[in-house]
């Protein structure tokens, strides 16, 4: 499924479309990027699935600030929902480097290249080798993976994820949905 636009006003149609797959290759895992809780907790509405729910780091915006809120992380846990909130597999040491020196660095040139295929297939891989590297998905099986271009979902992916020091190792091995345009 191919979106005319980006955005969060597709979100209700990724996760029913990653829903509906996840059940034909009885895929048993979803990480989801969602700072603010929200788009995670769409799923639940919809599924018992084991959830994996990806944030921002702290101070991705502003120094010391936390996107979701305290209350917003405690509900999605005390319903079973694993909130990683980490250093982002493609920026990290590279983008600081990046920022205070300029230039180009590996993790952001893998993420440049991913992005090819537009925001959203690139943070699903990223999201997919966190969660996998955080111990909060099984090693070498299939997983969806739900991202957006900014606010909400607008792309869906089934993936084998590999841990960090083995990224070359993942595999996409479907785009569900993501928008047409970048």
């Amino acid at each position: 499924m191919y979106w005319t636009k980006k955005g969060p006003e597709n979100t209700g149609a990724v996760i029913d479309i990653a829903l509906k797959r996840s059940q034909e290759l009885g895929i048993k895992h979803i990480v989801v990027a969602s700072n603010t809780g929200q788009t995670a907790e769409k799923i639940l509405d919809k599924s018992s699935l084991k959830l994996v729910c990806v944030t921002h780091h702290v101070g991705y915006k502003k120094p010391g600030e936390i996107e979701m809120t305290p209350e917003m992380r405690e509900k999605l846990t005390r319903q079973g929902v694993s909130v990683l909130t980490g250093t982002h597999l493609m920026a990290g040491i590279d983008r600081a480097v990046r920022l205070k020196f300029g230039g180009l660095y590996p993790a952001e040139i893998v993420a440049a290249a991913l992005r090819i295929f537009g925001e959203g297939p690139k943070v699903c891989v990223e999201i997919a080798g966190m969660a996998l590297d955080a111990g909060l998905i099984p090693y070498g099986e299939e997983i969806i993976a739900i991202a957006g271009s900014g606010r909400g979902a607008d792309t869906a992916c089934v993936i084998i994820p590999a841990h960090s020091n083995y990224f070359f190792d993942a595999s996409v091995k479907e785009i569900l949905c993501k928008p047409r345009e970048r």
